[in-house]
């Protein structure tokens, strides 16, 4: 049987995270001109895999848990994530100089935190189609219509946001990929087109990529969601990325390559065509429900 915490332990427990916020706030307030590692654990079995990205000094102190689960992944282990974790400096220019707009996308002093997932070439991980990826922490607060946002970037390229929910507990920032490997969670001041315009891009460069006879049926769909869009139809628009999606999944690996693998020898035109599907989703809803 499962008891509840007695309210004394909880104190401690709520005590014990405070004071490592406090630690992790210090390495910034100080001024570092080094990013601070930090120390990660990972499990993973099957499809699932999580990282606890801990404060130093403070084992159990946890500031972000990071929760991947996959569609159908091969060599799935904690060797083979590649995971690390590192505090990073709110001035740091070559991190700042990676962001959309480092004045309306911006680095939290509360957790300044960038995750790497860099799967070692020769470790054996592979996937097919979509994976999820979930940061929860306590460091950063939620509430409805959260400007939050789950960027990702290739390693020192630039940061795009992947953001399909953001949810309370106190923040979990989820998004779908389809392959790695750095993320962070910034504040996205950004008016809502400008966001989904760069996402239905993005969306565009990566049609360009696909085979000839892929294109046609894609780029019109994004040319629905446009459509839509101008006229502020938001079920239509959110039908037409639905269907981009839709189709991505049902042409996957067939017509459309769906395997990501760690020696970097494939391309998952579907993975990545279904995950840019999501998050343009989610900015579409969130202009429907909250505006500009």
């Amino acid at each position: 049987m499962r008891h509840s915490i007695a309210p004394q332990r909880s104190s401690h427990r709520i005590a014990r995270w405070l004071s490592g916020c406090a630690l992790a706030l210090g390495f910034i307030a100080a001024g570092a001109a080094q990013a601070q590692a930090l120390p990660v654990s990972v499990s993973a079995s099957g499809n699932h895999a999580e990282a606890s990205v801990s404060l130093p000094g403070l084992p159990g102190t946890v500031l972000a848990e990071v929760l991947l689960d996959f569609e159908d992944a091969s060599g799935l282990s904690p060797s083979s994530l590649g995971a690390s974790a590192k505090l990073v400096s709110l001035s740091d220019t070559d991190l700042l100089a990676r962001l959309p707009d480092a004045d309306t996308t911006k680095l939290q002093s509360s957790l300044p935190l960038l995750i790497t997932l860099q799967p070692p070439r020769y470790g054996g991980l592979s996937f097919h189609g979509t994976g999820r990826v979930e940061v929860h922490t306590h460091a950063l607060p939620y509430a409805a219509g959260s400007r939050l946002r789950l960027f990702k970037a290739p390693l020192g390229g630039a940061f795009y946001d992947i953001t399909d929910e953001i949810a309370a507990g106190s923040v979990r920032a989820r998004g779908t990929y389809g392959g790695f490997s750095q993320f962070l969670i910034l504040l996205d001041l950004r008016p809502t087109d400008v966001a989904i315009a760069a996402k239905v891009q993005r969306l565009r460069d990566r049609v360009d990529a696909l085979p000839w006879s892929e294109r046609a049926a894609f780029d019109a769909l994004l040319d629905d969601v446009e459509s839509a869009l101008a006229i502020n139809d938001y079920a239509a628009a959110l039908s037409a990325a639905d269907a981009v999606r839709s189709r991505a999944e049902s042409r996957a690996g067939s017509y459309l390559p769906d395997e990501w693998r760690a020696t970097r020898t494939h391309h998952n035109h579907a993975g990545e065509l279904a995950a840019g599907a999501a998050t343009l989703r989610f900015s579409i809803a969130f202009a429907r429900d909250y505006g500009p």
